[in-house]
C-alpha cells in the first residue's frame, strides 16, 4: 500500500530520476497547485460572501487562513497516516474530503458553515494530498530533485492563473454557491493524482540477490529482532540545529507570505477598479511565478549552487520581505501591477526552494516526519497572518497587503 515510499524499505532501491517519476511529478504538480492556489483563488468570492452574510473582510479572510492552517497544522497527522498506510490510499481519501468540503459549502447558511466545510474539511483533504505527494517526489528523484521540486512548485502559479479567472466566471454565471459546487467537482481530480503514486519496487536482480542472502534463516531472524520498529513520527529531527533554524525562520516567513495574494484583489477593488481587472492581478502574479519556480529549480540544481542552496533560500526570503515593504506604498493599479511582478519572482523562489532545502537538511529517511513537524510549527503563523493583516489595515491607511 505504498509503504516503500516511506523510506523504510530496501535502501538499495535508488531513485530512478525519471521513468514513472515523471507521472508522479505530474500528479504532484496538480496537487501543489490545488493546495497553494485554492486558498488564494477563493478570495474572488469574498465580496459576494460579504454581501450574503453581512460580514467584513477579516471574517472572510478566515476562510483562506483556516484552509492554510489545516494544510499546515495537520502535518504530523499526515506523517503518521502515510507511515502507517502509505501515500496512495491517504491521497485518494484526501481527494474525497477536499471535494466534499466545497460541495457542502455550497449549501452554507452562515459564514461559520463556510469555515467548517470549505475551511476545515477541504483543508484537511488538501493536506492529505499535499504532504504525501512531496514524499513520493522525494523518493523518485535524487540527482534531478531541485528541478523536480521547481517544476512541481510551478503547479501553484499555474493553478492560480486558471482558478482565479475561473472563479470570477463561475461567480458571474452561477453565483458563489454554484461556483463552490463546481470547484468541489474539480477537486475530485486529487483522487486521480493519488492513483499515480505507485510505490517503488526493487529491480528483479536485487530481488534475486536478496533471495540468495536469505539462506540462513536463523541469523536473519535474529537480525530482524534487533531492528527497531519504524517510528510513525520521528522527533529526533529537533536534535539537528539546522532543522531548528529552518523551522523558526520558515515560521516567521509564512506569517506574511500568504497575505498579499489573499488581499491584493480586495484592495484593488477598494481603489475603484473593476472586479475582473482586480482579479487580473492574481493572474499576473501567478504568470510571473510560473517561470520563477522552474528557473530557480534549474539554478539550484547547478553543481556549484546546490551545496549552497541554503544561502539562495535565505536571499529569496529577504527579497520577498523587501518586496512587501516597498509594495506597501502602492496607491494605484499600475503600482500594484509592478508589486505583483516582483512579488511573483520572490514568491516563486521561496516556493521552489523551501522543500528542497528541508530535504537537504534532514535527508531522505527523516523527510516524511520532518515535513509534518515543520508544517505544524508554521500553522499558527499561517492562521493569524491574513486576519491579522486586515486588523492592522483597519487602524492604518497603509496597503492591507503589507506585513
Amino acid at each position: 500500500m505504498g509503504g516503500v515510499a516511506l523510506d523504510v524499505g530496501d535502501s538499495r532501491v535508488k531513485a530512478p530520476d525519471g521513468g514513472w517519476g515523471w507521472a508522479v511529478l505530474a500528479g504532484c504538480f496538480v496537487i501543489t497547485g490545488f493546495s497553494y492556489a485554492f486558498p488564494k483563488a477563493i478570495s474572488v468570492f469574498f465580496k459576494e460572501l460579504i454581501r450574503e452574510f453581512g460580514v467584513g473582510y477579516s471574517d472572510t479572510a478566515w476562510i483562506s487562513s483556516i484552509l492554510l492552517a489545516m494544510l499546515y497544522g495537520t502535518g504530523p497527522l499526515c506523517s503518521v497516516l502515510v507511515n502507517r498506510l502509505g501515500c496512495r490510499p491517504v491521497m485518494m481519501v484526501g481527494g474525497l474530503f477536499a471535494s466534499l468540503g466545497m460541495i457542502l459549502a455550497s449549501f452554507a447558511t452562515s459564514i461559520i458553515h463556510i469555515y467548517l466545510t470549505a475551511g476545515v474539511i477541504t483543508g484537511l483533504g488538501l493536506a492529505l494530498n499535499f504532504q504525501p505527494s512531496l514524499i513520493m517526489l522525494n523518493r523518485y528523484f535524487s540527482e534531478k530533485r531541485p528541478l523536480a521540486n521547481g517544476l512541481s512548485a510551478a503547479g501553484s502559479p499555474v493553478a492560480l492563473c486558471c482558478l482565479s479567472p475561473l472563479g470570477q466566471v463561475l461567480q458571474y454565471q452561477y453565483g458563489w454557491r454554484g461556483g463552490f459546487l463546481i470547484l468541489g467537482g474539480i477537486l475530485l481530480n486529487c483522487c486521480v493524482c493519488g492513483a499515480l503514486m505507485k510505490p517503488l519496487v526493487a529491480p528483479k536482480n536485487l530481488k534475486a540477490k536478496s533471495f540468495e542472502e536469505d539462506n540462513d534463516k536463523e541469523e536473519e531472524g535474529k537480525e530482524e529482532k534487533k531492528k527497531p520498529k519504524a517510528k510513525l513520527l520521528d522527533f529526533s529531527v529537533f536534535k539537528d540545529g539546522g532543522f531548528v533554524i529552518y523551522t523558526v525562520a520558515a515560521s516567521i516567513m509564512v506569517l506574511g507570505l500568504f497575505v498579499p495574494p489573499v488581499f491584493v484583489v480586495s484592495y484593488a477593488k477598494e481603489l475603484g477598479n473593476e472586479d475582473t481587472k482586480s482579479a487580473l492581478l492574481l493572474t499576473i502574479l501567478g504568470f510571473i511565478d510560473i517561470f520563477a519556480r522552474p528557473t530557480c529549480g534549474i539554478i539550484a540544481g547547478l553543481k556549484w549552487v546546490r551545496p549552497r542552496c541554503v544561502y539562495l533560500f535565505s536571499f529569496a526570503m529577504l527579497f520577498n520581505g523587501v518586496t512587501d515593504l516597498i509594495g506597501s506604498q502602492a496607491k494605484d493599479y499600475a503600482s500594484l501591477v509592478v508589486f505583483c511582478v516582483f512579488f511573483g519572482v520572490s514568491y516563486g523562489m521561496v516556493g521552489a526552494l523551501q522543500f528542497e532545502v528541508l530535504m537537504a537538511i534532514v535527508g531522505t529517511e527523516k523527510f516524511s516526519s520532518a515535513i509534518g513537524l515543520v508544517l505544524l510549527m508554521e500553522a499558527i503563523a499561517v492562521l493569524v497572518g491574513p486576519p491579522g493583516a486586515d486588523w492592522r489595515r483597519q487602524g492604518t491607511t497603509n496597503l492591507p497587503i503589507s506585513r
